[in-house]
């Protein structure tokens, strides 16, 4: 059973897809002492990498990311997912979107041991209120 889920805000930046570069940007948000609940990064193109943010705290992190001369994208909202781990489990929470008439566009998810997982997953922005009611989020 999903224990709980967390609607987040979220921002992704692209960032030079060469060594040390994803190293400069996570040394400026440490410095400024900013909280990530998670974060994702992917290569975009040949030359960049799109990494995507969740603060804990949005107006400190917007903050930090202007001063540290990073280009945030627009917010999305998403959500974070955790619980107990069990075969199946992630099936779950895709039915109860889908029972809804609502896709998912990206999710992460990992295992982080002793029986439990952690999920964030985007929607479309026009079902983010619909998801959050099929999955109980707060």
């Amino acid at each position: 059973m999903v224990e709980t889920v967390r609607k987040v805000d979220s921002f992704y930046i692209e960032n030079p897809d060469k060594p040390g570069e994803g190293a400069k940007v996570f040394a400026s948000l440490r410095d400024a002492v900013i909280n990530l609940v998670g974060f994702t990064a992917f290569p975009r193109r040949h030359w960049s990498t799109q990494i995507d943010f969740i603060p804990e705290d949005v107006v400190a992190f917007k903050t930090a990311a202007r001063k540290a001369g990073l280009k945030l994208s627009a917010k999305k909202t998403g959500f974070l997912i955790k619980g107990e781990a069990w075969p199946g489990v992630f099936t779950d929470i895709v039915r109860k979107l889908a029972a809804v008439n609502v896709n998912i566009t990206t999710s992460d998810v990992v295992g982080t041991g002793k029986g439990h997982y952690r999920t964030m997953l985007w929607v479309e922005p026009a079902d983010v209120r619909k998801a959050a009611k099929a999955l109980g989020a707060q």
